[in-house]
């Protein structure tokens, strides 16, 4: 089971970018990359389409997954997370700070 998906709210904690915070994006499982809005900004020169203009625009690049940590919704801290089996026998991801689970 992935610790980081598409949709979480994620912190960087390592790297150029630490501190920045955004929502994952994109994950590329093979690579262990992700793509979060807001971080790692790199400019693209891109050729004109019938559907845009071209020119130079800025579009966040991958982040390895080590490099990033979830915020808990409930606690608001970053921290790890841990894989617990409910009763029904469902796998679910829970904060180990505040053992709240992780939708």
């Amino acid at each position: 089971m992935r610790k980081i998906r598409r949709n979480d709210n994620v912190v960087v904690i390592s790297g150029e970018h630490r501190g920045l915070q955004g929502q994952v994006l994109r994950i590329d499982t093979g690579k262990d990359k992700a793509v979060v809005q807001g971080v790692n900004l790199v400019k693209v020169h891109e050729k004109r389409t019938r559907q845009r203009d071209g020119g130079i625009i800025e579009r966040e690049a991958p982040v390895h997954v080590s490099n990033l940590a979830v915020v808990c919704p409930a606690c608001g801290e970053s921290g790890r997370l841990g894989v617990t089996v409910t009763a029904e026998g469902k796998r679910v991801r829970f904060c180990k700070k505040c053992n709240e689970t992780i939708e």
